[in-house]
């Protein structure tokens, strides 16, 4: 079978979790860039790529590189481009996104028409026409510039793919499902431990933990743009994906509540506001996990846990758009106190707000993650390295903490 270049965008500082899911499905690893990995799969590489992978946003198959600093340049080097082996004659193609950085020819309006331009070119002298009615099937297409070195790539999957179809509604300040899943694959937590989200909004860590402990493919409940490419992905690619994926999921688990380990399974979300608490079970339940969570309305001050060993993963406010950053201090010196009453545990938690280490106190791991264009860490705790008395401790008014959380 055919095989392509494909590439797996995903959040910057977390290429090494992506490269180590590709190469789990199988697939040899060509390059690994800020943001991105590349990777060698024909057909049923698309398909199953699209429907395992837990971390990237989506799947690209690659066109063609070139270097290009004029607009002429561009115009040709893409017209070169052997689009008739990817877009039939009744094809929709379109530049649906452009970026340019570092890059001469940076207007990425101006890119997307000369390279739709030199697309039509190119079809139209090789199918023998003028126009193209477009009316068959949607090819989009992606382009990177980075130092005049242009990146052009079909998107195998139309939507993002942390548009699971399970998160309908959302909390004020949501993590992406991509990003959850990410994370908690890089905490290292397996499910014969405790997962808890104190802090939990519409519920995203804990259903993708759940997720990931019952084997649910991400893809398997979702349309993806390049099912409707025939001339390149059989029919048959698809069905053995999603056939594939439905064999792999612990049903075990999920009617019982029992793991692979034979322990039962704990994972549990808290949030203070009772608002997002329903939200967050229903999303549990498209997802098909309701009972192997427990949802819950409480104060971080109050979260205790009896368990042994177990990992905490939340996205705590950190003031840039719905927290006052005066109410930050006390929420998480009480997060604090929470993880250092529990045993073995360790802690892991994505904010944006420079002080966190303030009031957390020193982290044993400190990775820079960027969620979009925000620049964020991801702080890691064990309890073999916490720190028990911070540089700052803060005791704000009563009211105060209720006012710092969600």
């Amino acid at each position: 079978m055919k095989t392509f270049e494909l590439i797996a965008p995903c959040h910057f500082g977390l290429e090494a979790v992506t490269k180590k899911e590709i190469i789990n499905l199988g697939y040899d690893i060509t390059e690994v860039t800020d943001g991105r990995v590349s990777f060698i799969g024909d057909a049923d590489a698309i398909a199953r790529a699209n429907v395992f992978l837990r971390t990237t946003e989506r799947i690209l198959l690659k066109v063609g590189t070139f270097r290009a600093e004029t607009w002429e340049e561009l115009f040709q080097a893409t017209k070169s481009l052997p689009w008739e082996n990817f877009v039939p004659k009744d094809g929709s193609f379109w530049v649906t996104k452009a970026s340019s950085i570092k890059s001469k020819l940076f207007s990425t309006r101006d890119i997307q028409s000369v390279m739709k331009k030199a697309m039509v070119a190119r079809m139209g002298a090789y199918y023998g026409v003028d126009w193209f009615e477009e009316h068959g099937a949607k090819y989009p297409v992606r382009v990177f510039a980075y130092k005049d070195i242009f990146t052009v790539c079909l998107d195998t999957s139309g939507e993002s793919l942390h548009k699971r179809g399970y998160r309908l509604k959302q909390g004020l300040a949501p993590i992406t499902e991509t990003l959850a899943a990410a994370l908690i694959m890089q905490s290292g937590w397996r499910e014969d431990h405790a997962f808890v989200d104190p802090m939990c909004g519409s519920g995203t860590f804990v259903i993708e933990a759940a997720m990931i402990a019952a084997n649910i493919a991400p893809g398997m409940d979702r349309a993806f743009v390049s099912e409707a490419w025939t001339n390149l992905i059989d029919k048959k690619c698809w069905y053995n994906a999603l056939d594939e994926a439905d064999e792999a999921i612990d049903q075990t688990l999920l009617d019982t509540g029992v793991n692979r380990f034979g322990k039962k399974v704990d994972i549990q979300g808290y949030d203070i506001n009772p608002e997002v608490i329903p939200v967050a079970r229903e999303n549990a339940e498209r997802a098909g996990v309701e009972k192997i969570v427990h949802l819950q309305v409480r104060d971080i001050a109050n979260f205790s846990h009896s368990g042994k060993f177990g990992y905490i993963l939340t996205n705590p406010p950190y003031g840039e758009r719905i927290e006052d950053k005066r109410n930050l201090p006390l929420l998480y010196t009480e997060l604090k106190e929470a993880y250092q009453g529990l045993d073995s545990w360790s802690m892991h938690l994505i904010t944006a707000w420079e002080d966190a280490q303030k009031y957390l106190g020193k982290a044993d791991k400190n990775r820079k993650i960027y969620n979009g264009m925000m620049k964020t860490y991801f702080y890691s705790y064990d309890k073999r390295y916490i720190q028990h008395s911070a540089p700052h401790d803060f005791r704000g008014k009563p009211g105060a903490a209720e006012q710092a959380k969600r």
